[in-house]
């Protein structure tokens, strides 16, 4: 963590307080069952899961990633019960002005070998099918990158964060 907690990694600058958009890649253990509070039962596989939420409110994408960093006693979000089960092994994150949650689902959706693991995960409030995507392998940040270009000219840029006990393990 930085100096004022901001989640972060050596030579790189710390993601601050600002609004944004963030993704969570997460690595949870297979062939597990994870109730996902009232949505369901989240049947884990070997793969690796993407994450996205929005952090427009106080402390911006530095309180959210710290949250999600931290070990979550009370679940609230579905990805609160998925996190008691998955390490983080990166955060992508924009401090673009726009609300681009919905946009990142959409294009991680969209990857050919992508997998809606639970409908509705991460998406109650709104009409995406879900914000949390499943990969057989390590989804690119470069092509996640590359999509979202494409897709939505003008998007601020991405940045990405590994968090300080992911940093020594082999990519």
């Amino acid at each position: 963590m930085g100096r004022h907690g901001e989640p972060r990694i050596p030579g790189h600058p710390p993601v601050v307080g600002r609004s944004g958009t963030y993704a969570l890649v997460l690595t949870p253990p297979p062939h597990r069952a994870v109730r996902i509070g009232r949505l369901g039962v989240l049947r884990t596989e070997a793969a690796h899961y993407v994450y996205v939420g929005s952090a427009f409110g106080p402390g911006g994408v530095a309180a959210r990633v710290r949250g999600h960093l931290a070990s979550s006693r009370a679940p609230h979000w579905h990805i609160d019960y998925l996190r008691r089960i998955a390490a983080i092994d990166e955060v992508w994150y924009t401090y673009d002005p726009s609300r681009r949650e919905h946009d990142w689902a959409g294009v991680l959706a969209r990857f050919e070998e992508a997998v809606l693991p639970l409908a509705g995960f991460g998406a109650s409030d709104c009409r995406c099918a879900s914000h949390l995507v499943a990969f057989p392998s390590c989804p690119s940040l470069a092509r996640f990158r590359r999509r979202v270009r494409t897709a939505h000219p003008g998007h601020g840029p991405i940045h990405h964060l590994i968090p300080e006990d992911r940093e020594g393990e082999k990519r």
